[in-house]
């Protein structure tokens, strides 16, 4: 039936006005909608080898190595820090003595985020005195610091406060990490809601190891592990040595990663991971050997993408 010119023009409004309370409710309906977490992005893998790299040219130009109280020490420290105030991150320098020698801590804060739900990522920045360290542990080092460059070019604005440290003198027994545990007042203590901990994450014949002391943060890196097909184990070599130590002490819930150290890989973990069965993970660990040419690139590019995903989803 053909409408007349007045009709038409009746329907046409009716139909208007549909499309519009149509269109009003779907927004509602959208703005009503739990809002997705965002995706960790990608962390290059050359970034975080950038920074291994620049480690090691500190290491080799001050006496081979970035121990506690070295002048390696404080030049690795310094180069991180430079990145981070680039990145618009606070920093602050925490200031320590032992075996006579002073020792630093180094603390980034991004901008924002519930100051009462803290979730931190860290690492220890020291290496041996007879080696450069540059798995153990410029690896964590690297892969946390490009991580937390990637948050400031994503201008990531998460719903918990983000802070990222590097600890100093945890090859002389925690050092730092428990200076900086032990000065937290107990209602700052009580705000850190997750602290992950990368202490060797590029391990030359690598294990995949997951700390399994708070069940919410091991999901966390087990479902990313599972995404991409990799099967892990939990992580028991380190148990208690690296700097997640003080914080679990303190109440606060710890994870992290690992790729093993001194121990043997087994028949069993090589037909799992691939590597050599019978050869230790990394069996440079804590020797002049420990450079640039001592990390696995699937390892440490797997694991700096667990460490992204794990920061992303744990903030939000």
């Amino acid at each position: 039936m053909k409408l007349s010119v007045s009709a038409r023009a009746v329907a046409a409004g009716g139909l208007a006005t549909a499309l519009l309370l149509a269109g009003g409710a779907m927004a509602d309906a959208a703005s009503s909608a739990p809002s997705r977490a965002a995706a960790a992005p990608d962390i290059p893998l050359a970034g975080v080898k950038a920074h291994l790299s620049q480690l090691q040219s500190i290491a080799t130009a001050n006496g081979g190595n970035r121990a506690h109280g070295r002048p390696g020490y404080k030049a690795s420290l310094d180069y991180l820090k430079a990145k981070l105030d680039a990145a618009g991150y606070t920093t602050t320098v925490q200031q320590f003595t032992t075996s006579g020698r002073t020792g630093y801590n180094l603390i980034a804060d991004w901008p924002g985020g519930d100051p009462n739900q803290v979730v931190m990522a860290g690492s220890h920045l020291d290496s041996v005195s007879s080696g450069p360290g540059i798995n153990d542990n410029g690896s964590g080092s690297a892969a946390v610091l490009e991580t937390a460059l990637a948050v400031s070019r994503a201008q990531y604005k998460p719903a918990k406060h983000l802070r990222f440290a590097w600890w100093g003198a945890e090859e002389l027994g925690l050092v730092g990490s428990r200076h900086y545990v032990n000065r937290l007042a107990t209602a700052d203590r009580s705000r850190i809601s997750a602290y992950l901990n990368f202490d060797m994450i590029g391990s030359p014949n690598p294990g995949y190891f997951v700390y399994d002391d708070d069940p919410a943060i091991e999901k966390t890196f087990k479902d990313y592990f599972t995404g991409i097909g990799v099967p892990t184990e939990i992580e028991t070599e380190g148990d208690g040595r690296s700097d997640h130590a003080p914080f679990k002490s303190a109440g606060v819930p710890v994870g992290g990663l690992f790729t093993g150290a001194g121990r043997t890989k087994t028949a069993a973990q090589a037909a799992k991971w691939g590597g050599t069965a019978g050869q230790a993970f990394d069996r440079c660990y804590h020797s002049s050997c420990d450079t640039t040419a001592n990390i696995n690139d699937t390892a440490l590019n797997r694991n700096s993408d667990a460490l992204a995903h794990a920061v992303w989803e744990l903030s939000e």
